[in-house]
């Protein structure tokens, strides 16, 4: 009977989204542009209701059909078990799979390039290309009713006889499994970017988070829902009838938090304001609904079905009003300086004060499949993930829009799953975190220096990150345990001492799955994957640590590190010394954690006569060799330049420079004879052969260059009024 009864859903509805479920139930009136029939074809109507084309498609019933992300080809499934892809006209261009068994639910992958179908309990992922590789897997413990794809986040949605509905990644992999509820599960939908879904079922309507649980369910007199579709906004959702009605409902209940203000949306175009300190409550309306809203740095930014707000958390009475060009607003980003609005046309970047700061662009942009996990906004920097190649990040000046740099994106060598600015500090230093396929993270500049950017990984296993609002501090979970990279550039400086740089605490309340909702101050929020929230404080004094370093505040920042008496506070004080070539608080620091033959290297370098020679045995001690060459080269000091070479034993880089600036040659050449002598070997590189001959190593000459050498530097440092014992540079 549940089968029959199935099978008499005659179209798909795609109209409209809803937090807590106020359905109202009408009689079907509506049209549709595809409408399956129980003969076996389908018809192709217009805009206007007319029927352009009839198609006999399947033998018996045809149960579903989906258009394609770019709505260039139609796939349609049957009784007859085929799965068949057509052409937007209706011409046939090939049947994709045919099975002993009805096919009841399909649905296209992110990039149109495969099919997901049902096959009983079987859940069947088959690309389009021919002889490619399928995935099939057990997913029910009954009939498979329905499936949905959803192309922002590529994770799929499966219900069926077994009272069950589960959320599965694209390979197969199960995430969440519901509780067995009273009656078959009818049908599921994702909301188009990807947040939440619906679940239809007999007299049951239920809002579901992306990931599993339940936000709210209700309980229509309507029979079974068979079919449920979402508005392509994401604030309303239909759902057709076993009883012949359509229902609608609308999200509500929707809430933000900053600080201490907490925001409800209590009505489709009204929102309460809470200030938890004083218990002060603000009702804010709106001409039009709400679509999107985010609320960050001060600032609550609201996009409607035609305009966007803006509020300062400061005065609640005058938002700042603009019109909108597209309308419908699928994510709000915010930063300190701007937001990020991104619709159906482009990206857009306005000020708080409501003025388009840029519209930056790149090739094959889709703008309906960004997320939060691939887009990231900071000050200066705005970076995209890529979804044709997942393997690149482009990276866009905020302020002008164009690419960063010499406009080449920043690629990887495996697909990337979420990406990561760092919000403070100077664009020179601006930092992209990304967790790639295999979930190990990864750390890079966005600017380059020199040929290629440096990526670090600095963990593995990581499933959510997020970094602090005021401060570069990152958090994440990795494993089973929660880690806090107080300082992730230490990776660049002294990567002996990364690990003496986290917080790491166990992460059984979390069970399985959690994830960062935010990090602002010292506290970090998580969900459990229930849709409870844990809250979590960290120490306070790595914050602060950073704000004095970066305002150069050396002494207080020793001071503190002397009052917290805390190991990795002194950690991480190195590092940051190291980094901005501070290098007396650098020996202290470096002292205070008992790294002795460190202390003695600085003490070294602050013994050099110039500035140039101390910030390159710097850059050689944060292991930046190709950049210590670079300086002396640009600065003069070639035979320092060729001496770092030969201590590092790059015996033909150091030649190559002697030849090339005709100086030291004989030097390169003596130092390689001692070197082969301690090791009883003898020479078989050709050019330090050809070199050699005819020539004799006289060390003698050889000290006495080297004297001069260091002479004519010192003359050369005291001659500069901008010498000084310690460097303070900014790298």
């Amino acid at each position: 009977m549940l089968r029959a009864l199935f099978l008499r859903a005659l179209m798909e509805l795609y109209i409209w989204k809803c937090f807590n479920l106020d359905v109202n139930p009408v009689q079907i009136q509506g049209r549709c542009q595809f409408l399956s029939v129980m003969s076996g074809k389908f018809h192709l109507i217009s805009k206007l209701g007319r029927i352009e084309k009839s198609i006999d498609a399947h033998c018996g019933a045809v149960l579903a059909g989906r258009w394609n992300y770019e709505g260039t080809a139609l796939v349609t499934v049957g009784e007859d078990g085929q799965v068949k892809i057509w052409s937007k006209s209706g011409m046939l261009r090939s049947t994709l799979a045919q099975q002993g068994r009805p096919v009841y639910s399909v649905a296209w992958g992110p990039d149109s390039g495969k099919v997901l179908y049902t096959s009983g309990k079987q859940l069947i992922i088959k690309p389009l290309q021919p002889n490619a590789k399928v995935l099939q897997w057990k997913a029910h413990d009954g009939l498979i009713l329905k499936t949905d794809w959803n192309s922002v986040n590529d994770l799929i949605l499966s219900a069926g006889e077994d009272c069950k509905y589960k959320v599965w990644d694209s390979y197969g992999r199960l995430l969440y499994s519901s509780q067995p509820h009273e009656y078959p599960i009818t049908s599921v939908a994702w909301a188009v970017d990807g947040e939440l879904f619906a679940v239809g079922s007999f007299r049951t309507l239920r809002l579901c988070d992306k990931t599993g649980w339940s936000y709210t369910l209700e309980k229509p007199n309507t029979g079974s829902i068979y079919n449920i579709a979402w508005s392509i906004d994401g604030t309303q959702l239909a759902g057709a009838c076993g009883n012949g009605h359509v229902i609608f409902a609308h999200v509500v209940d929707q809430r933000w938090e900053w600080k201490n203000f907490e925001i409800t949306l209590i009505k489709r175009r009204t929102m309460e304001v809470h200030n938890v300190i004083n218990d002060a409550v603000d009702l804010l309306e709106f001409r039009d609904r709400v679509i999107k809203a985010s609320l960050n740095y001060g600032h609550l930014v609201v996009s409607t079905s035609l305009q966007c707000y803006v509020f300062s958390v400061k005065n609640w009475n005058t938002p700042l009003i603009f019109d909108l060009k597209e309308g419908t607003v699928s994510l709000i980003l915010q930063a300190e300086r701007h937001f990020l609005l991104v619709d159906g046309a482009g990206l857009y970047l306005y000020s708080y004060e409501g003025r388009l700061i840029s519209s930056p662009k790149y090739p094959g942009m889709r703008t309906d499949i960004l997320s939060a996990q691939t887009v990231s906004l900071s000050n200066d920097t705005l970076a995209v993930k890529d979804k044709a190649d997942e393997k690149v990040i482009y990276i866009f000046e905020a302020l002008s829009g164009k690419p960063l740099g010499d406009g080449k994106p920043l690629a990887h060598k495996t697909e990337i799953v979420e990406i990561a600015l760092d919000q403070k500090g100077l664009t020179s230093e601006r930092k992209i975190a990304f967790i790639d396929k295999n979930r190990d993270l990864y750390i890079t500049s966005v600017k380059r220096f020199g040929k290629e950017q440096k990526i670090v990984k600095i963990g593995t296993m990581v499933q959510t990150l997020a970094w602090n609002d005021t401060s570069n501090i990152l958090c994440g979970i990795q494993d089973t345990r929660f880690t806090v990279w107080y300082y992730p550039n230490t990776v660049y400086v002294d990567k002996d001492l990364l690990p003496k740089t986290l917080y790491e605490n166990e992460t059984s309340e979390f069970s399985k799955n959690p994830q960062i909702v935010r990090f602002i101050g010292n506290l970090i929020t998580i969900r459990r994957a229930d849709g409870s929230l844990i809250h979590l404080n960290i120490s306070p004094y790595p914050a602060i640590l950073h704000e004095y370093v970066s305002s150069s505040k050396w002494e207080d920042a020793v001071r503190l590190c002397r009052f917290a008496k805390d190991q990795t506070m002194w950690t991480c004080l190195a590092a940051m010394a190291v980094a901005n070539k501070e290098m007396a608080t650098a020996e202290i620091a470096y002292a205070s954690i008992g790294k002795i033959d460190k202390v003695q290297y600085i003490n070294s370098i602050k013994d050099l006569p110039s500035k140039e020679s101390r910030m390159a045995q710097m850059l050689l001690f944060s292991g930046n060799s190709q950049e210590a060459e670079t300086l002396l080269l640009q600065t003069g000091l070639i035979y320092q330049a060729i001496q770092v070479n030969i201590n590092l034993y790059n015996w033909d880089r150091a030649l190559e420079l002697a030849v090339k600036h005709k100086t030291h040659v004989d030097t390169v050449l003596a130092y390689r004879q001692k070197f082969l002598e301690d090791f009883g070997r003898k020479e078989t590189n050709k050019r330090f052969l050809q070199y050699a001959e005819g020539l004799e190593v006289d060390w003698n000459k050889i000290k006495a260059k080297i004297q001069m050498e260091i002479a004519k530097e010192r003359e050369r440092a005291a001659a500069s009024p901008a010498v000084r014992a310690s460097v303070t540079v900014q790298q």
